[in-house]
């Protein structure tokens, strides 16, 4: 059989390029078709599937592009899909709401562990954007709230109808000072009337950063520059870090500068730079603490010392404040999520009640010492990548963007399998009951495992013909 004749360098770039604009098309349609997607979930899910299949038709036309071409077309395309993110409100989650609702509260001088939204001591902090006027009550008394994203809700002690763009608005915020720092800091500079662009324009910035970082240290390792596009040019990350502005990205981004770290300085400068970035990232968002045990198969104790210093450090002035309350509503987000019943982890559904919390629980401490294990020190992420993704697969979250952080891990290893775990939490997301849960991450842990049973049997040197080569 002859080979087709390769591509001229300028077709090929156009060829990536084109792709790169159909991914930003993909991303704007995303980003508007549905409105707020729990309105409806099927033109949500059609968009979220489209712009999976585009990456992927987007990545093997990278391929073919020359390597001194690469990184242009990857901060151009990285540009491009985070713009485009930014042409919308928030469609899947309302949670950026309480984020800058936070940042309001904290730049007025007041703790944001220290009163739940509602409360009315925080009164003449309340803006049109978050909590709009009422169009009146109905027979029951109950605020009847005027667009989408915005909740009937009462305020604390006064009993007033009120209507607000903040979930869970009569519990305290679930997030550590990182978290809090940072949406203080996107908040201060705009006015409290400016609604949710400062987050999302905090979100794109942070996300070219991570795309930054990615090239740099792929270019610096040989693994291939062309692999930063799998966060730079990933509609989930423009979706869930940009267009709904989740702080995750933030934390992620922290995960990938300590496993830098981890392999580049010496001895007590290792330790103490990998575990300070890494102590941040957790008190950014709890989720990176579950990539951190590979960082710890070199300079340990060390490191993980630095890192709960870090974490605690950052926490007494809020734990000062407020004592306990610090720890907002992480409790009663727990039992909710049905991790204290045991029903939350779909791949665990035959187990019953508060059987599956244990036997999850087992699992998850083998995977981590197994993970800790075969870690290399030069090299944590390929590690931190089953690390992480196999943790997600096993606690089933029904918050998608838990999985940013497993996104930049992939680009390092090159497990480009591991991407079927995001793309399996967000029918999830959409489609919380198991019913639908179940299949998607049982299909997500079957791909991840033949790719294995793949890459185990099949020879090194021609195993790069099934997937994408580094180079």
């Amino acid at each position: 059989m002859r080979h087709a004749r390769p591509l001229s360098t300028a077709a090929s770039t156009a060829l990536a390029a084109l792709a790169v604009v159909t991914v930003v098309a993909v991303v704007v349609v995303g980003t508007h078709v549905h409105g707020f997607a729990h309105a409806d979930r099927g033109r949500a899910l059609a968009a979220i599937g489209a712009g999976w299949v585009v990456l992927a038709l987007a990545l093997l036309a990278l391929r073919r592009v020359p390597e001194r071409a690469v990184v242009p077309l990857v901060v151009a395309g990285s540009v491009a899909v985070g713009l485009a993110a930014l042409t919308g409100p928030p469609n899947l989650s309302t949670d950026s709401a309480r984020y800058a609702w936070d940042g309001i509260v904290q730049d007025a001088g007041t703790s944001p562990y220290a009163y739940v939204p509602t409360d009315d001591a925080l009164a003449p902090l309340r803006t049109d954007w978050l909590f709009p006027t009422p169009s009146g009550t109905d027979a029951d008394g109950v605020a009847v709230c005027p667009a989408e994203r915005i909740d009937p809700t009462t305020s604390v002690p006064s009993g007033e109808p009120l209507c607000t763009a903040i979930n869970r608005s009569h519990v305290p915020t679930i997030y550590p000072p990182v978290a809090e720092a940072w949406f203080t800091a996107v908040r201060a500079p705009v006015p409290a009337s400016a609604a949710y662009w400062p987050l999302q324009v905090g979100g794109f910035a942070v996300s070219l950063a991570i795309t930054g970082g990615l090239l740099v240290a792929l270019r610096r390792r040989g693994l291939g520059a062309r692999w930063a596009a799998v966060w730079g040019w990933c509609p989930f990350v423009a979706s869930e870090a940009v267009t709904n502005s989740h702080v995750d990205v933030l934390g992620a981004g922290l995960v990938l500068a300590a496993t830098l770290a981890s392999t580049r300085s010496a001895g007590a400068r290792r330790a103490l730079t990998t575990g300070a970035l890494l102590g941040l990232a957790v008190a950014t968002k709890l989720v990176p603490a579950i990539a951190g045990p590979p960082l710890l198969r070199r300079d340990g104790w060390r490191t993980a010392g630095v890192a709960l210093a870090t974490f605690v450090l950052v926490y007494v002035p809020y734990v000062a404040g407020a004592g306990t309350g610090v720890l907002g509503f992480l409790p009663g987000y727990l039992d909710e999520e049905g991790y204290d019943s045991g029903n939350r982890f779909a791949l665990l559904g035959f187990l019953p009640g508060t059987t599956a919390t244990v036997v999850a629980a087992a699992l998850l401490g083998v995977l981590v010492a197994w993970c800790w294990w075969r870690a290399d020190p030069d090299a944590p992420w390929h590690a931190q990548v089953v690390l992480v993704g196999g943790t997600l697969l096993l606690v089933s979250p029904s918050n998608a963007w838990y999985a940013l952080l497993l996104v930049p891990l992939v680009a390092l290893s090159h497990r480009w399998e591991w991407l079927v775990v995001p793309a399996a939490l967000a029918v999830g997301e959409l489609y919380p009951r198991m019913v639908a849960v179940r299949p998607a991450v049982g299909v997500a842990l079957l791909v991840v495992l033949a790719v294995a049973v793949v890459r185990a049997l099949r020879p090194a040197r021609s195993f790069p013909r099934l997937v994408w080569s580094p180079a």
